[in-house]
């Protein structure tokens, strides 16, 4: 039942009363972007401190709200990278035989390593500015969220149905026709859906993206992570309390102001030949459809968009096609020499730095240390698996139960796992639970997530008319599960496997070594031993521990889910 005025309804209300409230909107918003935004621009010159962090309750309007700005600017750059690089990859098969194998190495690479290479770089590109931080966190951030939304829109575009294709090139579109008409919007559920997974991963980086702790210098950066970490570090459990509200308030707002309309928008997207029985709703897309503003707003800019449109269209008249082409035995020659020089090169260096640093009994140190999270990692999948595809299929499947658990699922996906932290160390602390089995529950909580929002997108992707032909057919139980589910959400379960898996060896990092004041548990991990190099700035403990963990991580998307994605393309795809 809504609880909200549809279009029509608020059509019949005064002229202009929609309007008021967008504009008012939309100036509330800029005046908030104006005033968090101008303290990115005080100065800055190391070995300068920056302010200590303020407990007081008062102050976490303000933190939250410059943590919720970075966020949106990682998104933003996120989404941007996504469609480059998704789309050059999944276009070109020469390019995705480097981009892909890259992508896994970036996904591998823990934020901390990030954070590690690039704060000094980027204190260095902003002289005498706190931007220089600012930019480093929110590129932490944005390491955090655009892995798991570049796999996705990459296998969509894999995934396009192939009489979209011929239709695409009867029509003779021209690629930039192509993207936009028929790669994106075919793209854009799965694409929305993970970008909302990895928004609210990137809250489980907050915390680690300001305040930084590496080679031996401490950074701090105001907002609602580094308030937690000093509330930590304080045991200060009331601003710790305080600190849990108001993200849980700000994770409300962002869930009904940007993604609730957002998924009413992005229904029109469906790739199916009957409607669906209902429509997700939002007050505030409702609002935008009703106001007078956008659309005259849109009529003016037509014509810009227009050409725009028509010049990039004149601009990439050269059809780009899904089938492979006759390869060109010359180039390939070349491709592949290059790509085992560069291979030998990376081989040789290993080997120096081995040789010439921490030694060889280090590297098996960390292979079993990497072994024992890789192990972790593996019971984390299979319990995600088997707990979170089933809700997911169902909050797909039926759009009642998805109103009422849509908000819950993206509030507690949302909520950064590492803030509970602190309450998860006191209970192993006060009942002896050991650490190394209790750190799949912390990985748990920041990677588990991504297999239900995949599951959530893989069947609402299914068409609805499918869905009929199974009912009318009787198939029921795992019948059902057999001749449609598991095919229907094989393609997106797997970019939610890869994406989980990546993203709790990243977590792993955080979770195999927690503190509450003084008292610091720590599981033997690869994760852990990644932070305490990290914490005492041990550059080749680091280069070593990083190395590592993106060979594991390579080599299992290599091994398994890279294999998952060829069976998905050839034998589940519509």
């Amino acid at each position: 039942m809504k609880t909200f005025p549809s279009p029509e309804v608020l059509r019949r209300f005064p002229f202009g009363l929609a309007d008021v409230a967008v504009m008012l909107g939309t100036l509330v918003l800029l005046t908030l972007i104006g005033r968090i935004g101008a303290g990115a621009l005080a100065s800055f010159k190391p070995p300068d401190i920056v302010p200590a962090i303020d407990l007081d309750p008062r102050s976490l309007p303000y933190y939250a709200g410059r943590s919720t700005l970075r966020m949106f600017i990682a998104l933003f750059f996120s989404t941007v990278f996504t469609l480059a690089y998704g789309y050059i990859a999944a276009n070109s098969r020469r390019a995705a035989r480097v981009m892909i194998p890259l992508l896994d190495v970036l996904q591998s690479v823990p934020v901390l390593g990030f954070l590690s290479i690039t704060v000094t770089g980027f204190i260095a590109l902003f002289p005498g500015s706190l931007l220089g931080l600012e930019a480093a966190s929110i590129f932490a951030i944005f390491t955090s969220q655009v892995w798991n939304m570049t796999f996705s829109f990459y296998q969509s575009l894999r995934m396009v149905p192939q009489e979209l294709n011929e239709a695409a090139n009867l029509y003779q579109l021209s690629r930039w026709q192509r993207f936009t008409k028929l790669e994106v919007p075919s793209a854009t559920i799965g694409l929305l859906w993970n970008a909302m997974m990895s928004f609210g991963g990137g809250w489980f980086f907050v915390a680690a993206s300001e305040a930084i702790s590496v080679l031996n210098q401490d950074y701090t950066l105001p907002g609602i992570g580094s308030y937690v970490a000093e509330a930590i570090a304080k045991e200060n459990l009331a601003a710790l309390g305080w600190a849990l509200v108001t993200i849980a308030t700000v994770i409300v707002l962002v869930d009904q102001l940007f993604w609730r309309p957002l998924i009413a928008w992005s229904d029109k997207f469906r790739l199916e030949q009957s409607a669906s029985a209902e429509n997700p709703e939002s007050w505030v897309y409702d609002l935008l459809q009703t106001a007078r503003i956008p659309r005259m707003l849109g009529k003016m800019l037509a014509p810009i968009q227009e050409s725009i449109n028509y010049f990039l269209s004149r601009l990439t008249r050269t059809q780009f096609t899904f089938t492979p082409d006759t390869p060109q035995q010359q180039g390939d020659r070349l491709y592949n020499s290059i790509l085992w020089v560069t291979i030998g090169f990376l081989i040789a260096w290993a080997l120096h730095f081995i040789l010439g640093t921490v030694g060889i009994g280090e590297v098996f140190k960390t292979f079993g240390l990497g072994l024992l999270t890789l192990a972790r990692v593996t019971i984390l999948l299979l319990l995600a698996t088997v707990i979170w595809t089933p809700i997911g299929v169902a909050i797909g499947f039926n759009p009642k139960l998805a109103s009422t658990l849509q908000p819950i699922v993206q509030f507690l996906a949302s909520f950064p796992a590492n803030f509970i932290f602190p309450f998860a160390t006191l209970f192993f602390l006060r009942t002896h639970i050991s650490i190394e089995g209790g750190s799949i529950l912390l990985m748990a909580l920041g990677a588990q997530w991504y297999i239900l929002f995949n599951s959530i997108a893989g069947a609402q992707s299914i068409p609805t008319d499918l869905r009929e032909m199974a009912s009318n057919l009787g198939l029921r139980g795992w019948k059902h599960w057999q001749k449609l589910i598991i095919p229907g959400i094989f393609s997106a379960w797997v970019t939610g496997g890869v994406t989980a898996s990546g993203g709790a060896w990243n977590a792993s990092i955080v979770s195999e070594i927690v503190a509450w004041g003084s008292s610091t548990l720590a599981a033997t991990g690869l994760g852990a031993y990644i932070a305490e190099a990290t914490t005492v700035g041990d550059w080749p403990r680091i280069t070593l521990g990083i190395g590592m963990m993106s060979l594991f991580v390579v080599g299992l998307n290599r091994l398994l889910w890279r294999r998952l994605y060829q069976l998905a393309e050839t034998k589940y795809h519509l």
